[in-house]
């Protein structure tokens, strides 16, 4: 299996998202290293989905991804409401743990672009340590202007990785990925978002119960409330608020159904 042969995706919100489980995304990830065939993975969650419904650069960038995977719990129970169900989620963090631990057995090259040289001193070491395997061929830091993407692409080309980790914040990683992958010819390229500072240890993620629970995000809110609170109360907010008019369309259909998906677009404009 690949990205492009025999896939399947279901629709949440009109967004289209792989039906794959973890072992089967590792598949695809392994495949596209194997035959050196550019794969650029993408994740969704909901406040992702909820901005790029006014975000058309992000909306954009995440459809053209290979792999879209479910990266939040709120995306599952999502698809299952609305009675297409998903294997389950694929967060990227954990996707990133298993690419590494796949590098470290096959010898693979990996570059680290992203979050500060703190950071990815600290998160180059845990590789060394936890994946001794692994070759980091390059690594840079996340905070360039949009004039240096294209230094930074020829950068990571010459280094020759077989994954790129790219750990930004959306939507720069993912206009980023998408608008310079074919210049870099990588065969993985996957967003990690915050992913460095947890592996770093200047973050911390939420226990497993709360992550079965779907209330990760609510643990990254009590570590940064100033920051975050609104962010995600707004958007999960409105991504619960779209999938009851989705669900109220599908259920009574017709004139009703129509008057009820008219009155989600409103509900973007508060997000």
């Amino acid at each position: 299996m690949n990205a492009t042969e025999h896939r399947q995706r279901v629709r949440v919100l009109q967004v289209p998202v792989d039906a794959v489980n973890m072992e089967q995304a590792v598949s695809v990830a392994a495949d596209a290293i194997r035959r050196r065939r550019p794969l650029l993975i993408g994740v969704v969650n909901a406040a992702k989905i909820v901005n790029m419904r006014r975000d058309a650069a992000l909306r954009d960038a995440v459809l053209a991804a290979d792999l879209i995977l479910a990266d939040g719990m709120a995306v599952v129970w999502a698809a299952r409401v609305l009675g297409r169900p998903l294997p389950g989620r694929v967060t990227g963090i954990d996707l990133m743990h298993r690419l590494l631990t796949h590098a470290d057995r096959h010898g693979c090259r990996v570059y680290c672009l992203g979050a500060t040289d703190a950071v990815l001193e600290e998160v180059v070491r845990r590789i060394a340590h936890d994946h001794p395997g692994v070759k980091i061929v390059g690594r840079r830091n996340g905070y360039f202007a949009p004039a240096e993407s294209e230094a930074v692409a020829e950068e990571i080309a010459a280094a020759r990785p077989d994954i790129l980790l790219a750990a930004m914040s959306s939507p720069k990683k993912e206009v980023f990925l998408v608008q310079w992958a074919p210049r870099m010819n990588i065969p993985v390229c996957h967003g990690v978002g915050g992913a460095f500072d947890v592996l770093a240890g200047k973050a911390r993620r939420a226990p497993q119960l709360w992550q079965r629970l779907g209330m990760e995000w609510l643990y990254r809110v009590v570590q940064e409330p100033r920051r975050l609170w609104r962010r995600y109360l707004v958007t999960n907010t409105v991504f619960a608020w779209l999938v009851l008019c989705e669900l109220l369309t599908r259920l009574t259909g017709g004139a009703r159904g129509r008057a009820d998906q008219a009155t989600c677009p409103a509900a973007d404009e508060r997000a």
